[in-house]
C-alpha cells in the first residue's frame, strides 16, 4: 500500500491527516526453527514483505482501529482493554498497548490505520510486523524512548497473553533489528546478536507457499514447547546444570532417554541438532563456504522437523521433495511454526525462473494445488516511511 493511499484511507477514517507512517516488515528465518522458545539460536532476517501503518494521538482516550485489507474497525476505551475472543486481529494491538501501560506508560487514545502484503497463515510473521509496528509507532509518538530490544520483548508479551501463542522473541526481533542484505543471528539466551552478510548475486532465498495452514498449527505449537519444557526437567534430574535445552548435549539426551520416553526425546534432540545447525550455518556463511554445504543444512534442518519435531505436513513434504531435483536448488526446508505455511528455498539467482517453473508444475502435479512464490528481498526493520517513497 503506498504511502498517498495509507494516508488518504488514514485520513477518510478519521477526519485528520495521519502524523507518523511506517512500515514493519515480515520475516524469513534461514535456519533455527522452534528454537528462539529453548533459548536457542536463530538466523532470520526482515524482508520486503511488510505491513505499513498510519497512526496519530486522537486527543481522546480510546484507541481506534482499521483494518484496511479486509475493511474492518476495532474501537476502545484505554482503560477498557482486554484480550479479545481468539483468533481477533485486534489482539495484537491491543496486546502492545496493555503491555506499555503494565510498564506503567500512559497511553492516551489513538487512531491507527494498517495494510500490507504479508500472507496470513504463510509463516512470515504477520502477527509480529502487526505488534511491532504498532509498538515502534507508539514509542514515537509518545517519545517514551524505550530502546528497540525491550519493543521486541513488549511484542512477544502480547502475543503470548492477547494471541495466546507462546512464541519465541526471533519473529519481533527480525522485523525490528533486520538490516538490508543481510542475515542475523540471534542468542535467544543473552540476546546477542550478529550480522551476516547474504550475497544475493550467487543466490536467492525464495518462499513456496503450500496455500494450507491446518487448524492445529498454534495448539501443537503450545504443546511442542510443552513437551520440550518436560525434557528439561527430566534433563536436569541428571544434571542440574541444565536449565534449558541450549545446556544440553545429545550425550545427555541418550542418558535420560528412558526417562524421558520417545517423543519428548525426538523433540529434546531435535532442538539440539538444530542449534548446532545454525551455529555450521553462520561458520559457512562467514567462510564463504559453498552454498551447497548450506543447503544440505536446509534439507537436515526439515528432516528434523518432520520426523522428529513432528511439525511438517504432507504439503510441505511435497514441496520440500520436489526442491531436491529443482533447478538451481541447493538447499530446502519448511519455515515458521509449521503444518502448513512456506518452504524456504535457497536457490542459485540465475536459475530462480527455471526453479519456479519447476515448483509450480510439481506442486501442481502432485497435489493439484495451485503454489505461490516469493522471491525475497532481505529488508531493513521496523521504520518511518517519507511520503517521497
Amino acid at each position: 500500500m503506498e504511502y498517498p493511499t495509507l494516508s488518504a484511507a488514514f485520513t477518510q477514517h478519521f477526519g485528520a491527516a495521519p502524523a507518523l507512517v511506517l512500515r514493519a516488515p515480515g520475516r524469513i528465518n534461514l535456519i533455527g526453527e522452534h528454537t528462539d522458545y529453548n533459548d536457542g539460536l536463530v538466523l532470520p532476517a526482515a524482508i520486503d514483505k511488510e505491513i505499513r501503518f498510519a497512526m496519530r494521538l486522537n486527543g481522546t482516550d480510546r484507541v481506534r482501529l482499521a483494518a484496511l485489507d479486509f475493511d474492518a474497525t476495532y474501537e476502545v476505551a484505554v482503560a477498557d482493554i482486554a484480550p479479545l475472543p481468539d483468533g481477533h486481529w485486534a489482539n495484537y494491538q491491543l496486546g502492545v498497548v496493555a503491555g506499555l501501560l503494565q510498564r506503567g506508560a500512559q497511553v492516551p487514545g489513538f487512531d491507527c490505520a494498517f495494510g500490507g502484503n504479508i500472507p496470513s497463515g504463510s509463516g512470515m510473521s504477520s502477527s509480529a510486523a502487526l505488534e511491532c509496528g504498532v509498538a515502534w509507532g507508539l514509542n514515537n509518538l509518545l517519545d517514551l524512548r524505550l530502546d528497540t530490544m525491550t519493543l521486541a520483548q513488549l511484542s512477544q508479551t502480547a502475543e503470548h497473553e492477547y494471541a495466546k501463542v507462546m512464541c519465541g522473541l526471533m519473529d519481533q526481533f527480525a522485523s525490528l533489528f533486520g538490516r538490508a542484505g543481510h542475515v542475523v543471528e540471534l542468542d535467544c539466551r543473552s540476546l546477542e546478536y550478529k550480522y551476516f552478510p547474504f550475497d544475493t548475486s550467487a543466490s536467492r532465498l525464495v518462499l513456496c507457499n503450500s496455500g494450507v495452514k491446518h487448524a492445529l498449527a498454534d495448539s501443537e505449537y503450545n504443546k511442542r514447547r510443552e513437551e520440550c519444557a518436560e525434557g528439561v526437567a527430566i534433563l536436569q534430574k541428571h544434571n542440574p546444570a541444565i536449565t534449558s535445552l541450549r545446556d544440553a548435549t545429545l550425550a545427555d539426551i541418550d542418558a535420560a532417554q528412558a526417562e524421558m520416553g520417545e517423543v519428548v526425546t525426538k523433540r529434546c534432540r531435535y532442538v539440539v541438532e538444530e542449534n548446532q545447525r545454525v551455529q555450521d550455518v553462520t561458520a559457512r556463511l562467514a567462510e564463504g563456504k559453498s552454498l551447497a554445504e548450506v543447503g544440505e543444512l536446509l534439507y537436515a534442518s526439515h528432516a528434523g522437523l518432520r520426523d522428529l519435531y513432528q511439525v511438517s505436513c504432507k504439503e510441505l513434504d511435497v514441496l520440500e521433495r520436489l526442491a531436491h531435483n529443482a533447478p538451481g536448488c541447493y538447499g530446502a526446508r519448511m519455515m515458521g511454526g509449521g503444518f502448513g505455511g512456506c518452504t524456504l528455498n535457497l536457490v542459485a539467482t540465475d536459475q530462480v525462473k527455471e526453479f519456479l517453473t519447476y515448483m509450480k508444475q510439481g506442486y501442481h502435479d502432485q497435489l493439484d494445488l495451485k503454489l505461490d512464490t516469493y522471491v525475497t528481498t532481505l529488508a531493513d526493520g521496523v521504520g518511518e516511511l517519507l511520503n517521497e517513497e
